[in-house]
């Protein structure tokens, strides 16, 4: 047979598109051409391709015109991943493989020059298309490639680690099949609230962002706690359903990142000031998931928040309301999740000072402006709760208690987040505005203080919901069905301005 057709799988977000590898030996001047909008990754596979198959023994057709077609011609192909299906292409193609059912398989994996099969990225995105697809292919992968796919449900498949071993399987038996290992729960958190000493304060906007899933900016002095109470946040939130960690571990894995010692855990991101907007929000070509992708259904902790680049805390801003990334080039694009509890903490100047009862601050008000002006109105007009963390004098300091520890507070994390999503089906920050007035209903005393806060403050409509929602959210902590003033109140207060 001079023509072999074999299943593969494109990255191209999540979706994983299908692709058909076309093989074809043709009489003539000898040649290898790979077509199909290929990039350089791909059409190095040539060379791979031909070494692994000397090296192990196999015959390559030197003698023939060979053509490789990935189809669909239009869909971009990146990285390795195709190498294993040339090569079982080519074998089927010149006849070395004669009999073998090709078309009930789909493969991936990269070859070594010897003829190892080496790990491909995204294999749990390739496994999760496969099972929406709902195709009856068994997928054949690199070892450690299927481990990792191993953990979609409803998918056969088979890993291998040697060429040779792949051929003497498809020549002589059935391939060696590998079962999905059995979820493990998430280990302890090993950073405990009770690590911060005093900041009661802060501690209970903690509790509040993570019972409700709100985004929370902390403001202090340096050396407050700020970064250890953000470090802490995941620890509070309740583990993750087994479908919600299966897509953020297929993120993680399109970027060679995943590791199954941390499946269902949260992720905790935390990129330096210096990232770009590409960074954060993902970009490049092909395009790649950033950290706020990286970061679904877990934290993201931006330290230092006023010294990000404008233009990339600015991309935040749909993301932070839609939860996805659409990200849009000339020649493609590709839609990412993003859903992730943003935590940020910055200094209240440039000294860092100001408020500091024990230091004198040294900048002037023009410049303790236009560094807080670094973040515009719309992006903190997303934020839920502005949060102060004052200094402590080292006296009080050392006489302030631990407070509780971390498994205290998430036992009523837990229930206040199992209370929210019986009623409506998703966390209270997710809450849409036209369903507020069913889910989140106030007293009239609650109602009215509510509407005198938002006149006097100036608050946007937005922000308006957004303190509605977290006195949902707090009603939800104390067992309340209806808001009540106490609830607006300390939500109110949870939106602080900014000190100056």
């Amino acid at each position: 047979m001079s023509l072999a057709l074999l299943h593969s799988r494109a990255l191209a977000g999540l979706s994983a598109p299908a692709v058909t590898v076309e093989v074809h030996l043709a009489p003539g001047l000898p040649s290898f051409t790979l077509v199909g909008l290929a990039d350089t990754e791909v059409k190095e596979a040539r060379e791979r391709v031909r070494a692994a198959l000397t090296s192990c023994g196999l015959r390559f057709p030197h003698d023939r015109r060979i053509t490789v077609n990935l189809a669909p011609a239009d869909l971009p192909k990146e990285g390795a991943r195709f190498d294993l299906p040339i090569a079982i292409g080519l074998l089927a193609a010149s006849g070395q493989l004669e009999g073998v059912q090709l078309d009930q398989l789909e493969w991936a994996g990269e070859l070594s020059l010897s003829g190892e099969l080496r790990p491909v990225r995204g294999a749990l995105a390739q496994a999760l298309a496969l099972r929406r697809e709902g195709a009856p292919r068994a997928l054949v992968l690199p070892e450690p490639s299927a481990s990792e796919a191993a953990w979609v449900e409803g998918v056969q498949l088979h890993g291998a680690r040697h060429l040779l071993d792949l051929v003497a399987a498809l020549k002589e038996g059935p391939l060696p099949s590998l079962r999905a290992p059995a979820p493990e729960a998430a280990p302890a958190p090993a950073l405990d609230l009770r690590d911060v000493r005093g900041q009661a304060g802060p501690k209970r906007a903690l509790e509040v962002a993570a019972a409700g899933g709100h985004h929370l900016l902390l403001v202090g002095p340096p050396g407050t706690g700020k970064s250890m109470l953000a470090q802490r946040l995941p620890g509070l939130l309740p583990p993750l359903p087994f479908e919600a960690a299966l897509e953020s571990a297929a993120l993680q894995s399109l970027v060679g990142r995943f590791r199954p010692e941390a499946f269902a855990q949260r992720a905790f991101r935390s990129p330096h000031h210096s990232a770009s907007a590409v960074a954060l929000v993902g970009g490049g070509s092909p395009p790649r998931p950033g950290e706020i992708s990286l970061a679904h259904q877990g934290v993201l902790f931006l330290d230092e928040l006023p010294e990000f680049n404008r233009q990339a805390l600015e991309a935040l801003r749909e993301p932070l309301e839609t939860g996805r990334i659409h990200i849009a080039r000339a020649t493609r694009s590709s839609e990412f999740p993003a859903r992730f509890q943003l935590v940020a903490a910055m200094n209240p100047c440039p000294c860092g000072q100001l408020g500091n009862p024990l230091k004198a601050c040294r900048c002037t008000p023009d410049q303790v402006a236009r560094y807080q002006g670094r973040l515009s109105g719309p992006l903190l007009d997303r934020l839920d709760l502005l949060v102060e963390v004052p200094l402590l004098a080292p006296a009080e300091l050392a006489a302030a208690p631990s407070g509780e520890g971390t498994a205290a507070v998430a036992a009523r994390v837990a229930d206040a987040r199992a209370r929210a999503l019986h009623r409506q089906s998703c966390s209270n920050a997710d809450l849409p505005p036209g369903t507020l007035h069913e889910h989140a209903p106030l007293a009239p005393a609650a109602a009215t203080l509510l509407q005198q806060a938002a006149t006097r403050l100036a608050w946007s409509a937005r922000a308006q919901h957004r303190v509605q929602r977290v006195a949902r959210t707090l009603a939800d902590l104390a067992g309340r069905a209806e808001l009540q003033v106490a609830d607006v109140a300390e939500a109110i207060q949870f939106r602080r301005a900014l000190p100056t």
